[in-house]
């Protein structure tokens, strides 16, 4: 098994003089499904810099770029090497952090990679920092000055020169002609040990005596001139071998978000569908030129963040910037989150256009799971209805006939397709297998040789503005062939595709079909989406837009298995330009409003009804009364149309939690999260309204215990109860008042054994006072016989209050019995 020698850069790998490199191996995954995922890490040398670099050292021209929407690109580059080879790349220092971090170097040919080194730069400050003279890169006069202290200095002022070495500078204010002047001090002292004062004036010159301090001032302003110098970082790769071998570098790298923009163009037959082109823009700011290269475009935003390891650090602290992703926010129409479902249909046909019954139609979805199947009626015809939004796939076979599968039928949006087929005589072993495109998925045919579904003139392979439209002259000739005469007119052509899409994961990827060439600092409109698409044209209107007039929009369907990336958009109509907008990403199947225009023809309004709150239904059970009203209210939208065409208009009514569409109403096309869409039809020159009624459900309870006549009383006031829940709410009324007669014996008697229990404890205490009082005798007799009565009348009380409560106990045992057994579901 061949081994593959492999360099990964990563901060530790940097071939910079003084750093040592790590010998140990390591797996590394390859960035292509197709490389070896077994690599070993050579050791790393030094190799000369940029300055120095190798006569050998070529240039690894870039073979395939993938931009992706996080501002970020991954680069390959592809290129020959023969024996002990010197290769270089070109970044910008923008680049450099992002290379180091993600750098990877393979040798396909079995050699090792020797070493990698580039141009390093530490900050200005540091290097700043290396020079004799105390220069920072903002200074003035003053500051200079006092950086070359002890230098020897040339003064000369008119004729008189004096030499000596600097010894300070002063920052001095003087009055001269009752004007305040602020001027520099210097002092010298010459050799011979006099001290001189000069103020520096504009007639005064200092000249530089020493020669190392004149080549340090040098160094110093070819440091700042350094600074607004071409930024270019150049990689050397250094390769040991034998022979010819293919060397493959990859890396990610800052780059500017790639932009999407697209096309509709509307044909004059309104039986033909829209042409939908769709174009990415891309920039090329990289260091290096792109020519014929591999172009993949990826709609996602996959983590990425930069670390600053290009430059040289002189702490032990690392330095992590913040992650910044850009994203794109426009104002678009949001998609629909219930409605919409989908339907197939079509007729099956042998070669010579007899129908074929009872031929066996199967429908897959994406996972290859049937999600139904179906025999063709005596017409050979067949349909699958209430199907969401997916790609499917449909399989017709019959005894006799060959089998034929149709892949890519994109279904959503509340599109109804129609795909008939035509099956070639044959075993149904033998299979006919195509892929669905959008000029596929109205009335096309599978050709009994298989071949490719649909017809029509093909477009040219970059689409331009050449004559169209029934043949009528367009803007120009168009580049690549542009777009042939008549392709408009000749019903649901087939269009070359732009890019091939494909899913990865949560990311889509256009991957264009021709190689591309974008010089480094241009930027190029690449072509990426070619394709027919299924559309409505209709005015939409939402109350919340603060104007009468509606907007102009296509209900779009993208019948295309391609996931439509967000962007803006432009439409043509009648070979003029009719309006721009905004889009969100389309996935497959998935219907989307985008709005371009006010429709100034057509005008609506609104206004609302609600009606007092109204008990509907009520529910009795375990002695609870659950009552159920609703609030209703009535919005009534009125659309005029002054065109001379008729309009459909979509009113997006709000969509208000807890609030439901009445039944008896009309329903809507379809919900988003904030807006129910309901269409209105209007003839030119007419009024057409539209009246939506909601309601509201409330729900009281009320626990029949409570109940008395004034309830009652209020429940009717209320129309919270009908008749016949009066007439048991009566007998449980009459059920508590004949409890609470008895509650209200026994209470009595309760209070008569009270009293009687207060009067025998008075007599008591005056029977305790009368001891050894002449009275006592005659009181005694008296109270004791009181005392007998009271007796008497307490055993009466006590036998006649345990029959009121063993009769009160049953009558409420009585009416518990009745408020478990009433059970009521009454609509009002």
């Amino acid at each position: 098994m061949r081994t593959i020698q492999v360099c990964v850069l990563t901060f530790g790998l940097l071939a910079v003089p003084g750093t040592a490199s790590p010998q140990n191996r390591v797996p590394v995954q390859s960035p292509k499904p197709t490389m070896p995922a077994a690599v070993a890490l050579s050791k790393a040398s030094t190799i000369p810099t940029a300055a120095g670099e190798s006569p050998r050292a070529t240039k690894l021209p870039v073979r395939r770029v993938v931009l992706y929407k996080s501002g970020v690109g991954y680069f390959e580059h592809v290129g020959d090497v023969r024996d002990d080879q010197t290769v270089r790349i070109d970044f910008t220092s923008s680049q450099l952090n992002d290379v180091l971090q993600s750098l990877t170097v393979l040798d396909l040919g079995g050699g090792r990679i020797s070493g990698v080194n580039y141009n390093s730069e530490a900050p200005l400050s540091q290097r700043l920092g290396t020079l004799r003279l105390p220069l920072a890169e903002q200074t003035d006069l003053s500051k200079f000055y006092g950086a070359l202290r002890g230098a020897k200095l040339e003064v000369r002022s008119g004729t008189a020169a004096i030499t000596g070495r600097l010894l300070s500078v002063e920052h001095k204010t003087r009055v001269s002609g009752g004007t305040t002047l602020e001027v520099d001090l210097i002092t010298l002292v010459s050799d011979s040990g006099e001290v001189r004062s000069i103020e520096v004036t504009p007639a005064v010159s200092v000249r530089l005596a020493d020669r190392d301090v004149n080549d340090e001032v040098g160094r110093y302003l070819s440091l700042l001139s350094s600074v607004r110098q071409e930024d270019l970082r150049r990689m050397t790769i250094a390769t040991s071998g034998s022979g010819d071998r293919q060397l493959y570098v990859s890396y990610i790298s800052e780059v500017p978000v790639w932009k999407t923009t697209y096309r509709i163009i509307l044909p004059s037959n309104t039986s033909e569908q829209p042409l939908l082109q769709g174009w990415a823009i891309v920039d090329n700011t990289v260091g290096e030129d792109w020519n014929n290269v591999e172009l993949s475009l990826v709609a996602g935003a996959p983590q990425s963040f930069i670390q600053r390891l290009s430059e040289p650090y002189y702490t032990r602290r690392p330095v992590v910037g913040l992650t910044e992703i850009a994203q794109l926010t426009p104002q678009t129409h949001e998609s629909a989150m219930r409605g919409g479902l989908g339907a197939i249909s079509g007729r099956v046909t042998d070669a010579t256009g007899a129908v074929i019954p009872s031929a066996e139609v199967k429908l897959l979805d994406p996972s290859n799971n049937l999600v139904g199947s179906k025999l063709t009626d005596a017409t050979g015809n067949y349909d699958f209805g209430d199907l969401p939004a997916a790609n499917y796939r449909l399989q017709v076979s019959r005894e006799g006939f060959q089998t034929a599968i149709v892949n890519g039928l994109a279904v959503g949006g509340g599109r109804a397709l129609t795909q008939n087929l035509a099956l070639s005589l044959g075993s149904t072993t033998s299979t006919v297998t195509v892929s669905a495109t959008a000029d596929t998925i109205d009335n096309a045919e599978v050709g009994s040789a298989g071949k490719r579904v649909g017809s029509g003139r093909e477009l040219g392979s970059v689409m331009g503005t050449a004559p169209a439209f029934g043949g009528r002259k367009g803007v120009g000739a168009g580049s690549g062939g542009g777009m042939g005469s008549g392709v408009f007119s000749a019903g649901p052509a087939s269009v070359p595709v732009a890019a091939q899409g494909q899913d990865l994961g949560d990311l889509f990827e256009y991957k264009l079909k021709d190689r591309v060439t974008i010089h480094k600092n241009e930027s190029s409109l690449v072509p990426i989406v070619q394709t027919r698409v299924g559309v409505e044209k209709v005015s939409v209107w939402n109350p919340s837009s603060g104007t009468s007039r509606p907007l102009r929009a296509l209900w779009l369907t993208n019948s295309s298995p391609l996931t439509l990336d967000g962007g803006s958009f432009s439409i043509l109509e009648d070979e003029a330009f009719a309006g721009e907008g905004l889009t969100d990403p389309i996935k497959p199947g998935e219907k989307r409003l985008l709005s371009y225009a006010a429709d100034l023809a057509v005008r609506v309004e609104s206004g609302a009804d609600a009606d007092p709150e109204r008990v509907t239904l009520v529910h009795i059970a375990h002695g609870t009364m659950v009552r159920t009203s609703e609030s209703r209210q009535e919005t009534n939208y009125r659309v005029r149309n002054d065109d001379t065409t008729p309009r459909t208009i979509l009113i997006e009514h709000p969509l208000r939690a807890g609030w439901v569409i009445s039944n008896d109403g009309p329903k809507p096309d379809e919900t988003t999260s904030a807006v129910y869409r309901f269409r209105v039809a209007v003839e030119p020159k007419s009024t057409a309204t539209l009246a939506i009624r909601e309601s509201r459900p409330i729900e009281n309870r009320f626990e029949l215990t409570n109940l008395d006549d004034n309830q009652i009383k209020f429940f009717l006031q209320q129309r919270a109860i009908n008749t016949a829940i009066e007439a048991e709410f009566r007998k449980i009324v009459e059920r508590k008042n004949r409890v609470a007669a008895l509650d209200e014996e026994i209470a009595k008697r309760d209070d008569e054994k009270q009293k009687i229990y207060d009067d025998q404890q008075r007599l008591r205490e005056n029977l305790k006072a009368l001891k050894g009082r002449p009275e006592e005798r005659a009181l005694t007799q008296r109270y004791t016989q009181q005392l007998a009565a009271q007796e008497t009348r307490l055993e009466t009380l006590e036998r006649e209050s345990a029959d009121l409560q063993a009769r009160r106990d049953q009558a409420q045992a009585e009416l518990d019995r009745m408020l478990q057994s009433l059970t009521l579901d009454t609509s009002i």
